[in-house]
């Protein structure tokens, strides 16, 4: 089917929006697709088995006329924004596939390309199977901070993430952890990214992930949509596994770690705002370079639909501020409204935000919708909010 005319293609109006005051945040986080491949072959990926399939059809390895190019974009748009401060995350499929030496001189060309006055900051997305000695030498002499994924204990995360001929990755995993969790590499170690399982009990893998004493865990709901729902389609199967982890986490004598997105519910409840795509109405400022230089949206969106992640632009023909000019990209920041009536009239709107982009798609009205996660957030928030503002009163009597 077309997609040209679901929303936001065709719908958003950006001489409307910059005519009533608004502005595009600039862009600070910029993904590069260094590697398309991958070592693993984990059953939910959103990049080999979901709906978009045009990695298959991208060079294999980002190469260095790309990420030059690249690099030159990223500081043309430091220095149009007066931008002090950025992150430049290396990404795949897996991207130590990519090798040291290539990932070494990448992050060369970066730094010696962004102007000085703004501040860099590295970060790697890995499975963390082949993550050794080489390749830790460079992200050290670049302070790349790093995030594994990683679904819990081996019975848990070998469900899911394994290797092509069936085999878990957990033991391969658990080497990788070990030592980024102890003193010598501690520093590069940025945390654990973990994906909601409902078959596998929240509190062992709660405290499977914080037995490597990460400083961050990010939970994440598996990607699906009102097109392809989730894979559990029981009554709040993702929110109350997510509510009993907040219990446990919540109740704990000392903070073991930060979970993004109970941390991000607690301070919007607060008044503040969210830099998580999970939640929250706070603008986007993230894009994604692919390994042939095309600029697109989130890559979660590939779970949508072929291509719709897309924007038809390149590094190499095209600026950042091109694409802050793309309706998928302005309709990530302009808040509430880009949410469907059903999310502006939600009382939970401003801490929710519709849940993630990706998670409203549906066919015909695109991502005009609630998250197919509807009623786990609304769970998930109730549960975290009632706990809070029940501290909070008796804080106020004390």
């Amino acid at each position: 089917m077309s997609h040209g005319q679901e929303w936001p293609h065709g719908n958003v109006d950006l001489a409307t929006l910059t005519g009533a005051g608004w502005r595009p945040t600039a862009l600070r986080e910029f993904i590069l697709k260094v590697h398309q491949r991958c070592n693993l072959a984990c059953d939910y990926c959103y990049v080999y088995t979901l709906a978009d399939q045009t990695w298959s059809r991208r060079p294999q390895s980002m190469s260095r006329t790309v990420w030059q190019a690249t690099a030159a974009r990223i500081a043309e748009h430091v220095t149009a924004h007066a931008l002090t401060d950025i992150t430049v995350v290396l990404h795949g499929g897996e991207p130590t596939l990519a090798g040291e030496e290539q990932l070494s001189e990448l992050l060369t060309d970066i730094r010696t390309a962004v102007p000085r006055s703004c501040a860099v900051h590295f970060g790697m997305q890995t499975n963390g199977v082949r993550l050794r000695e080489p390749m830790l030498a460079v992200m050290r002499a670049f302070g790349v901070r790093i995030g594994v994924s990683l679904d819990g204990p081996p019975e848990g995360n070998d469900r899911h993430r394994r290797y092509a001929d069936g085999r878990g990755s957990s033991a391969d995993v658990e080497r990788t952890l070990r030592r980024l969790s102890g003193p010598a590499d501690r520093s590069l170690f940025a945390g654990l990214l973990c994906t909601v399982d409902p078959d596998t009990d929240p509190v062992a893998c709660y405290e499977g992930l914080i037995a490597y004493r990460p400083e961050k865990i990010d939970f994440l709901l598996p990607h699906a949509n009102w097109s392809v729902p989730p894979h559990h389609p029981g009554p709040l199967a993702y929110g109350s596994w997510l509510a009993r982890i907040f219990d446990r986490w919540y109740e704990a004598p000392v903070r073991e770690t930060s979970i993004r997105i109970f941390d991000e519910i607690i301070n919007l409840y607060l008044g503040g705002t969210s830099r998580s795509e999970q939640v929250g109405l706070s603008p986007s400022a993230v894009i994604v370079v692919e390994s042939d230089g095309a600029i697109e949206q989130t890559d979660a969106l590939k779970s949508a639909y072929e291509s719709a992640a897309a924007t038809g632009l390149t590094v190499q023909a095209n600026t950042f501020d091109d694409a802050l000019a793309h309706p998928g990209v302005i309709a990530r920041q302009i808040g509430v409204r880009a949410l469907c009536a059903t999310c502006r009239d939600c009382r939970i709107r401003d801490i929710c935000g519709a849940g993630h982009y990706a998670h409203r798609y549906r066919p015909g009205t695109g991502f005009l919708n609630p998250t197919v996660y509807c009623a786990d957030m609304i769970h998930l928030i109730d549960h975290i909010t009632a706990r809070v503002a029940a501290d909070l009163r008796r804080l106020e009597v004390v």
